[in-house]
This record gives C-alpha cells, structure tokens and sequence, in this order.
C-alpha cells in the first residue's frame, strides 16, 4: 500500500493516527538497503499490541542487527478491514506500509486464545495461504511465539514454526539460518525448516504427523528420529540479554499508557492454576543496577511520566525496597510515578506503599482467587484472611479510595460454601474499621476458571458455561451496595477460550470456518459474537464437551505431550495429588528445591539479587517547582501532513512528553495528582490540518523562547512543529468570537458554481445540528459564513465567524451549501488558516 492509497483510506477509519507508522522512536530502514525483512505481526487492536513488551523487545534487537529490518503490523480495525477488501488493497506494516506479502518471515505474537480469528484474518488481508501446506516459495513464512505456543496444536496447521519460550536468543538463530539459505539459494522451504528444527525451542508442526486412537484422543509421531519433543528456549540470565530503552511510543491511548521495564521473569509462588508461573520458571532477576539505567535512559528517550515495573510478582523482587526508593528518588521530583502491577498480598508492605504514593496513587489489583481458605490450598494461593485484612488496612490508611479484588469461579473441588465465601470476605473487607477513612470503593472481578496446559490443573474439566452464568448471577445478586462494584467475564468467552486452550488440530477447520463467517475480537465484549461461533462449531461436527468440561485421566494422550516447558509431568500430577489433599507447596525461591525439573543448576538456575545491606540512598533533590520563577509562555504550531490524524487529547499528550523529552520544565498542577499547566486554545477536529495553533505553558525564566524551539522540535512527530514562542500576561480565552480561514480540496467531488450562486443570493440559509447532549440547534449559514469563493472545480476558500454557542465547523457548512456526502468531505482535504480574534499577544 504506497502512501497516496493510505490517504484515500485513513480519513474513512477510526484510530487513524494508529497507522501512520510515524510514533517517536519508531525505526525505518530503507528497504533496498536491507537483506532480510521481518514484519511482527500482533493479532489485536494497536492500542493493545503497542501495551506488549514482547513486540518492543524483538523489534529492538532485530533492528539493532545489520541488515535486518524489523517493523509492526496490528490487527486492523473493522473498518479499515471493510476498507481493505473494498479496495482490494493488502494489510500493509506501519514503518513503510509495506505488503505482508513481500516480508520474509511474518512473526505473530500468541498470547491470547480469543485473538486466534484475527491470525487468519490479517493473512487473509496479505494474500497469504492459511494453511502452511499451501505456501510456496514466493510466500514469508509464517512463525508465531508467545505462552499459547505451549499448546501449538490448534494453530499447528497455519504455522510454518513456532518459537516456544523465550524469544531474545533464538530468533537471532533463526533469522541467520534464513540468511545462510537465502545466500545458498533460497529455493527449498524444507531445508530451511530442517534448520531451524535443530535450534532448541523452535517446533515445526509439518515434522510431526497427527494421529488419533479410538477414543478420538491426538497423539503426535515425530517424522525424524532423535526429535520426539521440543524443549522450550530459555535465556538462563536477563542480565545479558538486550532491553529497549528507546521503546516506541504509541499514538492514542495504548491499554497501559506507560514506560514497562521487566524487572523479572518467573515466578516459584506455585499457583497450580496459573500457566505463567509453571513455564516461565526458573525465577531470573534483572540486577537492580541495570533497572535503574534502563529507567534512566527510557524515561529520557521516551517522556513518559509513569514507571511500571514488571513482573509476574513484582513485591517478590528480592531488592524490591532498595529499588523502588532509589527509583521515587529519582522519579519524584519530575512528578513520574511508579507503579507496581502485579502484587502478592504478602509482598505490599507498608513502607512499599508510601513509596508509591510519593507522586501519585497508582492503582492495586489483590487477587484472593478463591474466598475461603481451603480453597486457597487447593489451588496454593498461600495467602490469609488475615493478610488481605491487613493490606486493605494499609491501602485505604494510606489513602487509597479505591481496591480492585480478583476471585475466579469453577476452581477444581469448588463448593457452594466457597462461593458463599466470597461474598463474606468481600463483605468483612468492606466493613473494615479503618481511623480517618470514611470512603473505601472495592471492586470485585470475578471470571470462571480455565484449566490450561503444563499446570497440574490440565486434567481438570471446565465448569460449562451454563453453570457459570448460575454462579455468576449469584454473586452478582449478593455483591451490591454502596461502594461496591461486580465485574464479570462473559462465560461463553470462557467456554471458547478453554476449547481453544487445549485443542488440537481437529479444529483447525473450525477456525477457518468461524473467520469465513465474519468472527474477529473475540476477547472484546463488544466484538464477541458466540452464535456465529455456536453455528460453526455445529457445522464442523466439534464436541465442544470433549474438550472443555471433560475430565482427562493420567494415562492418557494429551496434544501438548510434546512440548517440554521444563516442568515435568510427573511434578505436575504430584501437585496435582497435592491438591486434592489441600496440601502445601513451600516457594523455592526461599526454601528447597520442590524437584519440579526445571533447573540443572549449572546452566539453568534462578538468578536473584537480595536487598544491599544497610545501603546507603543518596536522595536527589530538584527544587525546581518550588523555587524557580516562572513565566507564562504562549506557543505558536501547526499541524499538518500525518499529524492531522491526532485527536485533542492525543495532541496534548504528545506534546506533553515532547517537553520532558527535550529537558524544558513546566510547572505542574498541585494535588493528589500533580499535571503540567496548560492550556489550549482550541479542539481541532481530528482530519484538520492547520497552519496556526496555541496553547500556553508556564516554563522557568532561564528557557528562552529560541531555546525552547528548537528543542521541543526536535522531539515532534511528522506533521507537528512549532512556529512561535512568547511571553504573555494574560490567559488564553476559553470561548470567544472569532474569524477563521479555510482552504477545502475535494478528492471524489467538485464545487457547484450554481449552488454557490444559490447560497449567496438567498436570504438566509438555516442549518440545523445536532449538540453533544441531542438538542437541536438553528444556525443561520449566512451570518456564520462571511466569505466563500471557488478558486478551482475541486478547491475553495471559505471564512466563517463564530462565537459562542454558535460554532460551525466547515464540513457542516460546505455539505449543506454544496449538497456534499459525509464520504466526500471526510476525504477532503481541510487546512485552517492563521487565527483571527480579539486576543492577541
């Protein structure tokens, strides 16, 4: 897709600005002078995809290899898929709005069981065969990687590879085993897959042949001796592994907004329901010095004014306290704040949580799981009432309004008296005597248990669907008042989750057929379409039972047998043993080896790093806001090209962290959640191009206006530059009478000299609209519209006056005076002129 046929498309979509490509420390390569291209592929929205540290890890590291360009492609909105197919043009990367097509390999990210439809869909939009086994010389090929690579066999079909585990080494492996065969010829797709069958944590689905016994049951036959599984690829320390610190930043408003640095991988905590805990073992710490040089240059290069830290138990860390005061330290007086995502009840100390609090309250998720303590055993959740009454106490002491709580539903050996336990302790959390504290907001989520490969809950059945409403509708009735809120996920996305969690390749034609019939988004609420599914999953003659709410007994067959996470089987059905016995599995992170199999202990063994003692911290101390004297600055911009595309608050944001990224202070808002100072003068509206606009920020008296130019400048995206920089006295009027300029050029339509002769000599010329809140409103075109010319077929200059209560934006005005479509006047180009008003400086 070239540039001009982004133009035709973007003004037609929402999000349009997620895919321009043009985001700050975004890398683009010239595409003649690279040898092997990868385009990394995310099956969901971009404001997901661009929340994911995994994509940002390997588009750093493949970019930082000579002559590899790596670039970024999201899953495309509804509407700009219902684009594509109209014009029949391909889903494009962002970087260069290059064909997928002419990519040498496509790498999806697999994290989500729901996201499957969306895979399907954007090799659809390429051009691309959907089965692996239809692709020929002239096609990428096609690897995925991720947590749902665990069970690949779902997927197995579509897949030329997959990369099971961590990513970081092995997929430099595999893009020098692409460029040797490249350079040896490049004309046998099964040499290559040979290769990289050979490199520890790559699978090759096509190496393995399906076969079912009599009870219907896959197993899988190597095609190769010697290759019966496949181990997954581990990176034995993060301290030697590359780490972006110059992250792309997303346009819009990306899920979690915020500068992530994994602090850790792994966790030994032995949750038997939780996949993540079992094959991201061993536990590797990042050493706390590398943290804080990582925060250092990304908060630099990046802008962001908010720090998490990342982990899959981040108060386990083990200099988590040493840490994250040298971080507020350090964050403090730029007003950044930290936050801590994932928090184990026992972990969020007292003292842990004043240092969050230092700039602002970030937000607290405690997840119980289970509402009473047998539960908690079951599923060694080792955690207490106790514990949790403690840490609310301290939460909503330290002022804190607001704590989330997460349980699930369905969970192996669950009773009513379970379920009655949740709304007890939710309730005894509720009624919490706390001094000083008279609001306390809990919300309880709750979501029904799905039993997923390599935990020693993959043998369990899943609850149906239908007795999760019944369960959920119970809760529901009973968690109510006054400062509580239920959330729920909707139990016929449980029910296809766990199908596809541990399926096997028997539903790949039930994939295709759900895509064919129009399935996407099926983790959005709002997307998620489960008749469509249900009319597939009948047409294909699936047992939805068979995979979901059927118990698996030991002995048999499982589709996922040969993946080794390096967890063995036999730990599992001892956890599993375990379990029903409500017996306790001690964390070995601090205790003895639990003999789960992971570590050999030479090459592979956990990597921590206890707290320095009695370390000295040598606070910095910038006493900017306090005793600098400022200055009310008024700033001149325009916005043109691509920058267009940015809505108000998307703009404002930008150029929020350009400020921070170019060391220009402002001053900041006082309060519980301290903001910079500034003011805009106006909203454009998002497809307006315009040659002048202003907003007002107050700096320290040493910036000088030239100073502030340049830097600022240099740190914009394309199509935002600033144009002028002064000292003012007076505030920017929030609403006034003004004049504005307009030049309009048509794409798809011309400008009718008879309807121009027509407006102009009518008397008057009433426009009724619509506001925000559905009143309807007259204005009188004629009193608005002070000037308007043709100066081509295609092109016209209009001025209108405005003043409050009585705006009129140029489309209205034009489609009614010209009798133009929505569709031409999105496609226009619109550029404002310089401002006329009564304000000036």
């Amino acid at each position: 897709m070239s540039r001009q046929s982004l133009e035709d498309i973007l003004p037609l979509v929402r999000h349009s600005s997620h895919y321009l490509g043009s985001e700050v420390n975004a890398i683009r390569k010239d595409p003649g002078e690279v040898r092997l291209r990868v385009a990394l592929a995310f099956p969901d929205l971009y404001e997901v995809g661009m929340s994911h540290v995994g994509i940002q890890i390997l588009y750093h590291i493949l970019n930082a290899q000579e002559g590899i360009a790596a670039e970024r492609v999201f899953a495309p909105g509804l509407d700009l898929e219902a684009e594509l197919r109209a014009t029949h043009t391909s889903l494009c990367s962002l970087e260069t709005h290059t064909p997928l097509s002419n990519f040498d390999i496509i790498g999806f990210s697999l994290l989500y069981e729901l996201n499957f439809t969306n895979i399907l869909c954007m090799l659809g939009l390429s051009d691309i065969p959907l089965y692996s086994k239809n692709r020929g010389n002239s096609h990428p090929f096609v690897l995925g990687g991720g947590p749902c690579t665990f069970n690949p066999e779902p997927l197995a079909d579509f897949f030329d590879a997959m990369v099971i585990g961590d990513g970081e080494e092995v997929v430099v492996e595999l893009i020098e085993a692409l460029l040797e065969w490249k350079e040896g010829g490049g004309d046998d797709r099964q040499e290559l897959l040979e290769r990289w069958s050979r490199l520890q944590g790559v699978y090759v689905p096509s190496f393995f042949r399906p076969d079912w016994d009599s009870m219907g049951l896959q197993a899988l036959t190597p095609r190769f001796s010697g290759h019966n599984t496949v181990r997954k690829a581990l990176v034995c320390d993060l301290n030697k592994v590359p780490y972006p610190d110059r992250p792309v930043i997303g346009f819009g408003k990306p899920i979690h907004d915020r500068l992530s640095l994994e602090i850790c991988r792994g966790c030994t905590r032995g949750c038997r329901f939780c996949q993540a805990g079992m094959i991201y073992r061993p536990v590797r710490e990042r050493a706390p010095d590398k943290v804080l040089a990582l925060a250092e240059r990304a908060l630099a290069s990046t802008g962001y004014d908010d720090l998490s830290l990342l982990s899959l138990s981040t108060g386990d860390y083990g200099a988590i306290q040493v840490l994250m005061e040298r971080l507020m330290n350090r964050c403090e007086p730029e007003k950044i704040a930290v936050s801590l995502p994932s928090l184990r009840v026992g972990s969020l100390t007292e003292s842990l949580m004043a240092q969050i609090k230092r700039v602002r309250k970030t937000g607290f998720t405690i997840a119980p799981e289970a509402g009473s303590q047998r539960l908690r055993d079951v599923i060694n959740k080792n955690i207490t009432e106790r514990d949790l009454k403690e840490t609310l106490q301290n939460a909503f002491g330290l002022g804190w309004q607001l704590i989330k709580l997460y349980f699930m539903i369905g969970l192996p050996t669950e009773t009513q008296e379970d379920l009655d336990a949740i709304v007890e302790l939710v309730r005894d959390l509720q009624n919490l005597r706390i001094p000083g504290v008279r609001r306390k907001n809990i919300t309880v989520s709750v979501s029904t248990f799905i039993p997923k490969t390599h935990t020693p809950f993959q043998w369990c059945p899943q609850i149906s669907a239908a007795e999760s409403r019944e369960k959920i509708h119970m809760l529901r009735g009973r968690l109510r008042g006054r400062g509580l809120r239920f959330k729920w996920q909707d139990p016929e996305m449980s029910i296809l989750e766990g199908l596809w969690a541990r399926g096997d390749r028997r539903l790949s034609p039930l994939l295709v057929k759900a895509y064919e019939m129009g399935c996407r988004f099926d983790g959005w609420s709002d997307q998620f379409q489960y008749k469509r599914w249900q009319e597939a999953i009948e047409a294909c003659n699936v047992d939805l039972d068979s995979y979901t709410t059927r118990p698996r007994v030991f002995s048999e067959s499982l589709p996922w047998d040969h993946i080794d996470s390096g967890v063995s089987k036999e730990f599992l059905k001892q956890e599993w043993e375990r379990a029903l016995a409500g017996g306790h599995t001690p964390d070995c992170r601090q205790g003895e080896c639990n003999l789960c199999g992971v570590c050999d202990f030479e090459a592979v063994k956990p990597v921590t790093f206890g707290a320095e003692p009695g370390a000295r911290i040598r606070q910095h101390i910038d006493n900017t806001q306090k005793t600098s004297v400022f200055r009310k600055m008024q700033i001149s911009y325009a916005k043109r090209g691509p920058a267009k595309y940015f809505g108000h608050l998307e703009l404002v944001k930008i150029m929020m962290r350009a400020f921070r990224r170019a060391r220009v202070p402002l001053k900041f808002t006082e309060g519980f959640h301290p903001a910079p100072k500034v003011s805009f003068e106006s909203a454009l509206p998002v497809g307006m191009e315009s040659t002048e606009e202003r907003f007002q920020v107050e700096t320290p008296f040493h910036v000088q206006p030239e100073s502030l130019i340049e830097r600022v400048n240099e740190q914009l995206p394309e199509g935002l530059i600033i144009t002028a920089c002064a000292t003012v006295f007076q505030r920017l009027p929030a609403e006034t009478a003004r004049i504005c300029h307009y030049t309009v050029s048509l794409k798809d339509a011309s400008f009718s000299e008879e309807k121009l002769k027509h407006f102009l000599e009518s008397p008057a010329a009433p426009l009724t609209k619509k506001n925000r809140k559905g009143r309807v409103k007259t204005i009188d075109l004629k009193q608005a519209v002070r000037e308007l010319q043709i100066v081509s077929s295609t092109t016209a200059r209009m001025t209108l006056s405005t003043s409050p209560g009585n705006h009129v934006r140029p489309t209205d005005a034009l489609g009614h005076i010209f009798g133009l479509s929505e569709r031409n006047l999105m496609l226009a180009t619109i550029i404002k002129g310089s401002l006329k008003n009564n304000f000036t400086f």
